[in-house]
């Protein structure tokens, strides 16, 4: 990787970001569109109706973000731009676990729920974020 520090902080940037979105979206949903909020038995109707387009924002903002990478480099290529989408994707896996799973708060998931129950989504989430710096690079050269 050329520059790690700056693909971290345009990962991190975008994962936060997607992060807000996602709340917000599920925000105006319950608040706007009244629809039910959490509860001790789901995460709603608010959150749930927002599942199909977690992808959607994914794609976006780490295309964006691969984007950014890409034209801070000097020489971007598909191969560092491979490599990037591997090792984000890997680094959101793994913080996933611990964001969303294993560190209890009010949204956080069981494995069932966040591994097997969010399909297809998770899926294609980390496949948006491992073709984000790739759609970034096709666009940075």
């Amino acid at each position: 990787m050329q520059h790690w520090g700056m693909s971290m902080l345009c990962f991190w940037v975008c994962y936060i970001l997607v992060t807000i979105v996602g709340i917000l979206h599920t925000v105006f949903n319950i608040y706007v569109l009244h629809m039910k909020p959490m509860d001790s038995s789901s995460m709603g109707e608010g959150y749930e109706r927002t599942k199909p387009w977690h992808p959607l924002y994914n794609i976006v903002l780490f295309s964006l973000a691969g984007y950014w990478y890409m034209r801070s480099l000097e020489t971007p290529a598909l191969p560092e731009a491979l490599m990037t989408g591997a090792i984000w994707a890997g680094i959101c896996i793994l913080f996933d676990v611990f964001g969303w799973v294993l560190i209890k708060h009010p949204w956080s998931l069981s494995f069932r729920e966040f591994y097997i129950d969010y399909q297809p989504w998770i899926s294609l989430i980390y496949l948006a974020i491992f073709f984000g710096p790739i759609i970034g690079y096709l666009f940075a050269r």
